[in-house]
């Protein structure tokens, strides 16, 4: 085992022999976390690339006891068969396992143009990091996103899979005002290095909307946001996901994201954090108007409630309330 130097939490478990850092153009980071079955079908996916870019792909083990997704894909690695790294991020959470991998890409591929994410429950669609490499190119936009399209469990229920939840925000490929997410994510490496580290806050480590955050935080710097619709990831979706209580609480936590992302965006600002309160109130007094317009464009109350639900996490979040989603992985 290499271990990384002057830096504790993370460890090189793996690495493709004779490997030429200085031609990889791209980097693609994959954490994961109790799923080794599944970290190698993604694994496939970026093997099947259809694409002349010279990448590589860091894998970010976060259990740092069993390592079952680490040693299940470091022999793809050590037999050459993939090119890059596993490593072992030793502190727990969603947040830290992103921040090693982002970080390990700049000490170890002085050359990489962009780094892409995908998650250990995705597959990537063949033409995925051509198009969104292109997209960066010829937008022209510093981080880029595209679709995470679900593929739900035949057991879940069918009234749940048409929630906002799982929604893209975007159906056209184009510059954006603003991006949320870092399941289908490009960011330039100019991004990376201007950006403080750790890149992700570690206040969102086990709740998600550390991604949410540092996109916010990247687009008030000035960095241009755009997405791809062309570059396709397919998510798996459990039938626990399509459980009401699940939905519900995803909902709930992405107004809690909404209303700490605000705060962070206001912070410093005269009365900002009375500005947030303000909007969260408005929302949350409009929540069942704008729910009685989707039941009468015949949503069902499943997914017509979503703006009320998301107006209470809104609220909810200026009076302590976190739903830390990741804090169990089993249930999440």
């Amino acid at each position: 085992m290499n271990s990384r130097p002057n830096d504790p939490l993370v460890s090189i478990v793996a690495r493709t022999p004779a490997l030429d850092v200085s031609a990889i153009e791209a980097v693609v980071t994959l954490p994961t976390f109790r799923r080794p079955q599944q970290v190698l079908a993604t694994l496939k996916s970026l093997a099947g690339q259809r694409t002349k870019r010279r990448f590589a792909v860091i894998v970010m083990e976060n259990e740092a006891d069993k390592r079952e997704g680490a040693e299940a894909a470091s022999p793809l690695f050590m037999s050459g068969e993939m090119t890059g790294l596993v490593i072992i991020a030793h502190q727990r959470g969603n947040c830290a396992a992103y921040n090693a991998g982002w970080s390990t890409a700049l000490m170890q591929f002085p050359a990489f143009r962009h780094l892409l994410v995908i998650d250990d429950d995705e597959i990537a669609d063949p033409d995925w990091l051509e198009s969104m490499c292109r997209a960066a190119e010829t937008l022209p936009a510093d981080i880029i996103g595209g679709p995470q399209v679900p593929v739900f469990e035949p057991s879940g229920s069918p009234k749940l899979q048409e929630h906002p939840v799982f929604q893209p925000p975007y159906r056209e490929t184009g510059r954006v005002a603003a991006l949320y997410s870092s399941g289908n994510l490009l960011v330039s490496r100019k991004v990376l290095e201007a950006m403080p580290q750790p890149f992700l806050d570690l206040a969102f480590n086990f709740m998600g909307g550390g991604d949410s955050d540092f996109l916010s935080r990247s687009a008030a710097r000035g960095f241009k946001l755009g997405w791809c619709n062309e570059a396709i990831i397919r998510e798996d979706v459990p039938a626990r996901r399509t459980e009401w209580d699940w939905v519900k609480a995803r909902a709930l936590r992405n107004g809690v994201i909404s209303t700490l992302v605000e705060n962070r965006k206001r912070a410093g600002q005269p009365m900002g954090r009375m500005i947030v309160l303000g909007r969260s109130l408005a929302l949350l007094a409009t929540s069942p108007l704008r729910t009685l317009a989707r039941l009468m464009r015949g949503e069902p109350l499943s997914t017509a409630s979503y703006p009320i639900h998301v107006a209470l996490g809104r609220v909810g979040a200026e009076f302590g309330y976190a739903n830390e989603q990741y804090r169990e992985p089993e249930k999440n």
